[in-house]
C-alpha cells in the first residue's frame, strides 16, 4: 500500500488534484468512481507536474501517466484501504468537529452575511473585499479568478497547516481549511465545556449546536439519556440563555443561541491550548 500511495503524496507542496475528487463529498463509492473516471490526459498532466515539483519517479507514476486502467483501479483500492485502516478510528471526532464548524459558519451566514463568514475562516485567511487572501504553502503562490463561479468552502479535520485549493484552474474552485480540534476526553487539560457544565449537559449543548432545530427526543437519543433527563437539561440551558426553544406542532425544537454557539466553539480553542501546553 505504501509503495503505491507515498510517491503520489510526498511531503512537498503539491500532490495531484485527482486524489481529492470533489465527488468524494457524496461518499466513498462516489469518490472512487470519480477517481476511476479521471481522463487519461489529466492523469498524464498531473503526474508530470508531480514529477517536476517533487523530483520523484516511480513505477506507479509511469503506469498512471500511461493511463493504465489496472494501475488506476489498484491505486483506488489502496487509497480506500488506507482510509479505512488509518482514518476510521478518527471519524467520530472528525464528524463532531466538522459538524460544529458547519453550524457556526451557518449561523455567521444567517446573522451577519457571507462577508462575516469569509472574515472568520482561519487565522491565515484575510477577507479584503473583493479579494480573499490566504497564506499559502511555500512555492505554490497563485491567484485564482472565480469569474462568476462559486467558491466551495471545505472545513477539513486533517488539514493542519495552511488552507489549500485545487491547482488546476479548470476544476471547480474549492478551499479546504483546517478546523479547530476539541480536546479528546481524558486528554491533558480535560474538556473545558464538560468542566463547566458537566458531561451530559455539555453533550446536549453540543448536540443542539451541531443540529439546530433538534427535538427533545433527538437530544435524548444522541446524548444517550432518558427523555425526561434531556428535557431537564434543556430547561437549564435555556434559563442560562445558551439555547432557545420553540414549539412546533407537538415538538419542542431547540437552537443554540449566539452565546451557546460561542461557548461550544471556545471550548475547542481552550482545549487545544491545554493540549499544546507543556507538561
Amino acid at each position: 500500500m505504501n509503495t503505491l500511495l507515498l510517491p503520489l503524496a510526498p511531503r512537498r507542496p503539491y500532490f495531484p488534484d485527482f486524489l481529492t475528487p470533489i465527488e468524494a463529498q457524496m461518499g466513498e463509492e462516489s469518490g472512487l468512481q470519480a477517481f476511476l473516471d479521471t481522463p487519461r490526459q489529466r492523469l498524464r498532466d498531473e503526474v508530470e507536474l508531480l514529477r517536476r515539483s517533487s523530483g520523484l519517479h516511480s513505477a506507479v507514476m509511469e503506469d498512471l501517466a500511461c493511463g493504465d486502467a489496472q494501475a488506476v483501479r489498484q491505486l483506488g483500492r489502496a487509497a480506500i484501504g488506507y482510509c479505512r485502516a488509518v482514518l476510521t478510528p478518527h471519524w467520530a471526532e472528525a464528524d463532531r468537529a466538522l459538524a460544529e464548524e458547519r453550524a457556526v459558519m451557518a449561523r455567521h451566514l444567517v446573522t451577519s452575511g457571507i462577508e462575516h463568514v469569509l472574515a472568520n475562516l482561519a487565522p491565515t485567511v484575510r477577507w479584503r473585499p473583493p479579494v480573499l487572501e490566504i497564506d499559502y504553502p511555500a512555492g505554490l503562490n497563485r491567484v485564482i479568478h472565480l469569474r462568476g463561479r462559486g467558491l466551495t468552502l471545505i472545513p477539513s479535520y486533517f488539514c493542519r497547516g495552511d488552507p489549500i485549493a485545487l491547482v488546476d484552474p479548470r476544476l471547480p474552485p474549492v478551499l479546504a481549511y483546517p478546523v479547530p480540534r476539541r480536546n479528546a476526553p481524558g486528554a491533558p487539560g480535560g474538556d473545558p465545556l464538560v468542566a463547566l457544565l458537566g458531561q451530559t449537559r455539555a453533550d446536549i449543548l453540543r448536540c443542539i449546536a451541531l443540529a439546530p432545530g433538534c427535538s427533545t427526543s433527538e437530544l435524548a437519543r444522541d446524548a444517550g439519556v432518558s427523555l425526561s433527563t434531556a428535557s431537564k437539561h434543556a430547561h437549564v440551558l435555556r434559563q442560562a440563555a445558551l439555547i432557545a426553544s420553540v414549539r412546533h406542532a407537538n415538538l419542542m425544537l431547540h437552537h443554540a443561541t449566539e452565546l451557546g454557539t460561542r461557548l461550544v466553539r471556545s471550548s475547542h480553542a481552550l482545549g487545544e491550548i491545554a493540549q499544546a501546553r507543556p507538561a
